[in-house]
């Protein structure tokens, strides 16, 4: 055998063996992703062992107290374990809303409303955030929305009363405010607001 050929062999030895090598490390790269991968599911799996429903009901307990740091945490596992449900996602951004998160409630409140487009709760909460930041208009679309699902909520029509205070049409408020005390003749919030109405 030549000098030359005794090099050609050399080589291919050495190719063949960095080819070995490599198919060596893809196969160990793919067991270790599946691995993790099964860890990372093992892991969620194992992240409590309560239902969504019990997590929820944890995050209800929570809330009452005023503990709404705990109250998101329960959720926000519960959202993971039951994803896609708009009472789980209504309820965590109603807890940023009262914990003054306003950007990510307002997030949420849409993802909520894309699960469950007929909720008037959603409608309701949406506008409060809209009107606190002066969205009079995107405000006063979502009431009319929530009116549209229920029309004898006394709780919307007084929110619809306010805003259009805001909005300075005081008539139309006035009207507003007469149509929740007829619904609930004790909402005493609307009773206030219409006396300042009628006596300017």
């Amino acid at each position: 055998m030549t000098v030359f050929q005794l090099l050609m062999l050399g080589a291919s030895a050495f190719f063949a063996f960095k080819i070995y090598e490599h198919i060596q490390t893809l196969k160990e790269t793919e067991e270790g992703g599946s691995s993790h991968r099964d860890s990372e599911e093992k892991s969620r799996d194992a992240f409590s062992i309560f239902s969504p429903e019990a997590l929820i009901e944890k995050a209800d307990k929570a809330y009452e107290e005023d503990d709404f740091q705990k109250a998101l945490a329960f959720l926000n596992e519960a959202n993971v374990k039951g994803p896609n449900n708009p009472e789980t996602v209504f309820k965590i951004a109603y807890i940023l809303q009262k914990s003054g998160n306003n950007e990510e409630a307002m997030k949420h409140y849409k993802q909520a409303l894309e699960l469950d487009k007929e909720n008037e709760f959603i409608h309701n909460s949406m506008a409060s955030i809209y009107r606190a930041n002066g969205e009079f208009t995107s405000a006063k679309i979502h009431l009319k929305a929530s009116l549209d699902i229920d029309a004898n909520n006394p709780i919307t029509c007084f929110n619809y009363g306010n805003l259009l205070v805001d909005m300075q049409h005081n008539e139309e408020a006035i009207a507003m405010y007469k149509k929740a005390l007829e619904l609930d003749p004790d909402l005493q919030e609307a009773k206030i607001e219409l006396d300042k109405l009628e006596k300017e």
